[in-house]
């Protein structure tokens, strides 16, 4: 009795949500063959990943919780959204192919639903992968990149990475410019360091040092053999001294900014960091700009290859469905070879950032509408 109950809960749940049972069905075979295919190719790249790191993890004397917790805990959600429109497309092409070979949508659509509406479901099952996908991307995966990102620099990078920056330029704050000759982020020392300052377009103070320290105890930068030119009006002061603290408006991490830095980001703190490399006089954001918009542009293409792969195998085909699986790959890997090529014009400055990463969905958009009128009525 509470089996029937729990039954036509269930029933009167999709009838209100204006579903039929056909597509709880579809709803049912799309997440479920899209989940297993996650999991499965996860678990491959996994241990894979775990046979190439294996030796470092063993020699950096890495513990099995931190393995399992630190890195490869917050490995999986990165690899999941990065597959998931791939595997999307082709749980759809797999389970629709099995329908269409066991005569299911003729039964379908005999029955006088429209092809169109039979889409429904399919487009119900990808705005959750979407969704899902999008919510992974802006709120889990920024945080598990920045435990993972660390646990490989302790282990399989074996420390932080060394670097020098040389000839360093940046507006710290509006109206207010810093230049370094060369810095080194092992010592935290920077040489021949200056700062200007400028009101309304005019010059209003000057500080050289030959080097700036970072000191480390009460997180302040501090100048050593340095004068200050200060100009008022007509009036011209010039300060020096050996050492001297002073509060600047940037930290020793800003000067080894590398790109996988997004990866750790929100949305919204992409937007922030952006807006702030801008005002710091930073002109070569295309790779930063690349990253936002993809975010944005990503699920849609969940939607895209959904229709392509309901219009591709929604027939008989006379390879079966390997053939059709065939098709859907080679489709699927256009689709990203692509994304690939759209990615490097617009670093390259020939197409604006957001018409490149937003090409490959136009162009496969109209591949869809293309496909799907040729699909059975």
């Amino acid at each position: 009795m509470e089996r029937q109950d729990d039954t036509s809960l269930k029933y009167k749940i999709i009838r209100k949500l204006g579903l039929k049972i056909l597509d709880l069905y579809v709803i049912q075979k799309f997440l479920s063959t899209f989940f297993l295919a996650i999991v499965l190719i996860l678990s491959i790249v996994v241990i894979f990943d775990l046979s190439e790191k294996i030796d470092d993890f063993i020699e950096s004397g890495a513990s099995f919780k931190e393995i399992v917790f630190d890195y490869y805990l917050n490995f999986v959600p990165y690899f999941a959204v990065l597959f998931s429109s791939l595997f999307a497309f082709i749980a759809v092409i797999y389970f629709t192919s099995r329908m269409a070979y066991n005569t299911e949508i003729i039964a379908i659509l005999s029955s006088g639903m429209s092809f169109r509406r039979f889409l429904v479901p399919y487009m119900v099952s990808a705005t959750v992968i979407a969704a899902l996908a999008f919510f992974l991307s802006d709120q889990v995966i920024p945080g598990a990149n920045k435990v993972k990102l660390d646990f490989e620099e302790k282990y399989v990078k074996k420390g932080p990475v060394k670097f020098k920056t040389k000839d360093f330029h940046r507006q710290i704050e509006p109206g207010v410019f810093i230049y370094l000759q060369n810095y080194s982020n092992v010592s935290k020392v920077g040489y021949n360091f200056s700062i200007e300052k400028f009101e309304n377009g005019e010059l209003v103070s000057k500080m050289f040092a030959d080097q700036i320290r970072w000191d480390t105890a009460v997180s302040k930068w501090e100048a050593r053999r340095y004068y200050i030119r200060t100009i008022d009006g007509l009036t011209e002061t010039i300060e020096e001294g050996k050492v001297m603290d002073t509060t600047l408006a940037i930290h020793p991490d800003d000067f080894k900014m590398r790109l996988n830095i997004v990866e750790t980001m929100s949305l919204r703190e992409l937007d922030d960091f952006i807006e702030k490399q801008l005002m710091q006089g930073e002109t070569n954001v295309t790779s930063y700009q690349i990253e936002r918009h993809n975010r944005i542009a990503f699920p849609f293409s969940l939607f895209i290859l959904t229709l392509i792969g309901v219009a591709v195998s929604s027939r008989k085909m006379r390879g079966g469905i390997g053939l059709q699986i065939a098709i859907g790959v080679v489709i699927s890997f256009s689709y990203i070879l692509f994304i690939q090529f759209s990615k490097q014009f617009a670093i390259g400055g020939m197409l604006p950032v957001m018409a490149a990463v937003w090409l490959p969905n136009v162009f496969f958009f109209f591949i869809a509408i293309y496909l799907f009128r040729l699909a059975p009525r």
